[in-house]
């Protein structure tokens, strides 16, 4: 069994146990199992796109992943489509792009080729490195700012308004008042530090949208329907890819962007877990991450074709790490509990958007850390990533957020002199996102 458990997870039976590794990985899917119930909410917004196959695809995507993740990488990662990036699918490339979803499945089975091939020539590492500090930090930002206000609008918190665009709704009622009792309580059990309190937090704001009525239909928010139930069918959004336009220059930008979300994201996670497992040489360089990152890639051509948005590490997975995972074998555990989640589909479809909307804001919040390692007093680097994150909400758009960033990083420096700060691949970058306003 040791011997079987070594070869297949990486686990050692003199310095690891095997109780603890299974429980930090149930830790892990606590943690991030919101995304269930997050995840069918958000492409609720596209027709054509069922609330049943979207959590089926959700579930078998994060399952594929993560399986890699423990066999290939043996790392006590887990993966599942990714917050901000399925923001951007919905509300970026489709309802505001207006393009079709299948049009952007297709740009995610791209990005996952082409993060495969990147991974495997190691390009990936000179991508990086191109990109300032500066910028990759307020990226993440930027997208925990998107998805709060995405939060906050589908919770009806915020709501359109013709003289100021969009004002504060009335919260003493309805769908607000339920998602403003969510995030107290979700906010509450982050503060505690109770493991899976996102989840617990939206479960419990479910249940109290039992008796919290719609004043528009007199029908209590929430609607349960059963708890077990076989799987729903993925039919309607498998292998369903548009390749009439993949030599757009659209398509690129999308392709570009989600490419660049998921490199970072992914990065950023990676080496802050790694860290806290203690698994980095002495030169802070973690090994066999190539590993890691083909996982990651593989799980997103495979979420591709499942019907949804890229896959992606979670930083979730800190807390099976902090539980006391360190092998592949909490990453097998995970994969375990998305197979089980497969057969309550009623209990998560019934969520209803209120009850996620404190997810998103407090997710929000997780990604606004980044800012604190800015440095504010040198403008050079500050006002490119204030444009950065200040874009992305109000443009409603991650993509705009990126593309203004690194041109407005270019100009900046570029008008005080600074030319020796910008890269040639900067230069580039920032003359093809100039060309798109232009000609796009």
């Amino acid at each position: 069994m040791n011997k079987f458990l070594s070869k297949a997870f990486g686990f050692n039976p003199e310095v690891h146990k095997l109780r603890t590794e299974i429980v930090a990985g149930i830790t892990t899917f606590l943690t991030m199992a919101y995304i269930l119930a997050v995840n069918p909410s958000i492409f609720a917004a596209l027709p054509g796109m069922p609330n049943g196959a979207v959590f089926t695809a959700t579930a078998l995507a994060s399952l594929v992943a993560t399986l890699v993740m423990a066999f290939y990488a043996k790392k006590p990662f887990a993966l599942a489509p990714g917050m901000g990036l399925n923001a951007f699918f919905v509300f970026t490339v489709c309802l505001t792009m207006g393009y079709s979803w299948q049009f952007a499945l297709t740009a995610v089975l791209l990005e996952g080729i082409i993060f495969i091939i990147l991974t495997v020539t190691k390009v990936r590492t000179w991508l990086i490195n191109a990109i300032p500090y500066s910028i990759k930090q307020a990226i993440g930002a930027g997208i925990g700012l998107f998805i709060a206000f995405i939060g906050l609008q589908n919770a009806g918190i915020i709501v359109d308004n013709g003289a100021t665009l969009v004002s504060l709704g009335k919260i003493t009622e309805g769908t607000a008042l339920l998602a403003v009792i969510g995030l107290v309580i979700t906010s509450a059990l982050l503060v505690l530090k109770v493991k899976g309190g996102i989840l617990i937090g939206i479960l419990a704001t479910t249940v109290i949208g039992l008796f919290v009525k719609d004043p528009a239909t007199g029908v209590a928010i929430t609607h349960f329907n059963g708890v077990l139930s076989t799987p729903p069918s993925i039919k309607p959004i498998f292998c369903q890819f548009d390749f009439s336009q993949v030599f757009s220059l659209d398509m690129l930008a999308v392709v570009f962007t989600f490419l660049f979300i998921d490199m970072f994201d992914t990065m950023g996670t990676v080496i802050g877990v790694s860290h806290k497992t203690g698994d980095v040489d002495e030169n802070g360089n973690i090994p066999n991450v190539e590993k890691v990152f083909l996982a990651d890639a593989i799980g997103t051509v495979a979420g591709a074709c499942f019907g949804t948005s890229t896959t992606t590490t979670y930083v979730e997975s800190s807390s099976g790490v902090a539980a006391g995972g360190r092998t592949g074998l909490t990453a097998f555990t995970v994969a375990i509990c998305f197979v089980l989640a497969l057969f309550f589909s009623p209990l998560f479809l019934a969520i209803p958007s209120a009850a996620t909307a404190p997810a998103l804001i407090l997710v929000g919040v997780m990604m606004m850390a980044p800012v604190k390692n800015l440095d504010w007093t040198d403008f050079t680097e500050s006002i490119p990533a204030f444009i950065t994150m200040l874009m992305m909400p109000v443009a409603y758009s991650i993509s705009d957020g990126i593309l203004l960033g690194v041109i407005a990083y270019v100009l900046v420096n570029a008008c005080s002199g600074k030319f020796k700060k910008i890269s040639p691949a900067m230069w580039v970058l920032a003359v093809l996102f100039i060309l798109k306003y232009i000609f796009i």
